[in-house]
């Protein structure tokens, strides 16, 4: 297709287009002559991810770029593939190794993810951004007094692992490895969100279960 239809298809102007373009956000079009190339299908579905990073997720056309780096590096296998791309996204700062409470916390969240038996989890947690974040909010927890109850992480921790184990079915279903990961990345700009404010309207419905309207 040329520009103009994948502008249509996409519903993403031509001047944004061929920004993306200038950027590296988006792969060239085949060449056709000095002024004209063609583009595919391959490049209206990363338009389309590439405008929900932005749009939707927020994110700055550097991270956009770094993102879409690790996507296409296919000199990794595919579970780091899926990680770098993914640690790529904004996540918490650093923790203050030297607070007590973090220390805690590396501790508690140590012990966790031992009664969990995620043994692949354990070997990440010195680059993991998931387990910083993870930490962090112990952390903060525990200082305001209310310190989880280990079971009841635990249980979490296992509803987790269901919702991942739907997550990477789905991305099974995609041919190429750039779709599968493309598609894990549009999960956590996307699907985060709608599965936070499912749990929103879980708590919601609950609530008035049990205790009414009143």
């Amino acid at each position: 297709m040329r520009l103009a239809e994948l502008s249509r298809r996409s519903g993403v102007s031509t001047a944004t287009i061929k920004y993306y373009l200038r950027e590296g956000l988006l792969p060239p079009g085949r060449q056709v002559n000095t002024t004209t190339a063609e583009y595919d299908e391959e490049h209206l579905r990363r338009l389309r991810l590439v405008r929900a990073m932005i749009q939707v997720g927020r994110l700055p056309v550097a991270t956009v770029r770094e993102v879409l780096g690790h996507v296409d590096d296919e000199s990794l296998g595919r579970t780091l593939r899926l990680g770098a791309a993914l640690w790529a996204l904004p996540q918490v700062p650093e923790p203050d190794e030297d607070d007590e409470w973090i220390r805690a916390a590396h501790q508690r969240v140590g012990e966790l993810l031992q009664t969990l038996g995620w043994s692949n989890a354990e070997l990440l947690v010195t680059i993991s951004p998931a387990y910083r974040s993870l930490v962090v909010a112990v952390a903060a927890l525990r200082r305001l007094g209310y310190d989880w109850d280990p079971e009841l992480l635990v249980s979490y921790g296992k509803l987790m692992h269901q919702a991942a184990v739907l997550d990477l079915d789905f991305v099974e279903t995609h041919p190429s490895e750039a779709e599968k990961v493309e598609t894990a990345v549009l999960g956590a700009v996307l699907v985060e969100p709608m599965l936070r404010a499912l749990h929103r309207l879980a708590q919601e419905e609950e609530s008035a279960r049990r205790y009414g309207f009143e």
